[in-house]
């Protein structure tokens, strides 16, 4: 059964900083490229990162380029998600995403087979 658990979403200040994780179990996490999208309160989800099956080749939306970065650890089944610089316009809901079939990053959320459940990022000013 595949599993994506994510985790440290919460509120936070403007200009602080987060850290999200998604463990990941049910399928071959080492092969497989991760992506993280949100989606805010009445819009549609929305690419933020991936990252490729060796953490070789990242990408970035381009809102979040520069305070936000896209790790994993294999041997750890987990990545994660570094949001510093949080602005309001970050608050959503952040998603993690397994894309099983390529091992480069994509940023469209229909090349992703499978999903966690997310986590609630609130950002105040």
């Amino acid at each position: 059964q595949v599993r994506l658990v994510e985790s440290g979403g919460g509120l936070a200040q403007a200009g602080g900083s987060l850290r999200l994780s998604c463990l990941a179990s049910g399928f071959t996490f080492s092969s497989s490229s991760m992506g993280w999208f949100r989606q805010a309160s009445g819009k549609e989800r929305e690419f933020v990162a991936a990252i490729s099956w060796r953490g070789t080749v990242t990408s970035y939306a381009g809102s979040v380029k520069g305070r936000f970065t896209i790790s994993r650890v294999n041997a750890e089944n987990t990545v994660y998600l570094h949001m510093n610089t949080l602005k309001p316009e970050d608050t959503a809901v952040y998603y993690c995403a397994a894309d099983t079939l390529r091992i480069l990053p994509e940023t469209s959320t229909d090349l992703y087979n499978y999903w966690g459940q997310g986590t609630q990022v609130t950002v105040s000013s």
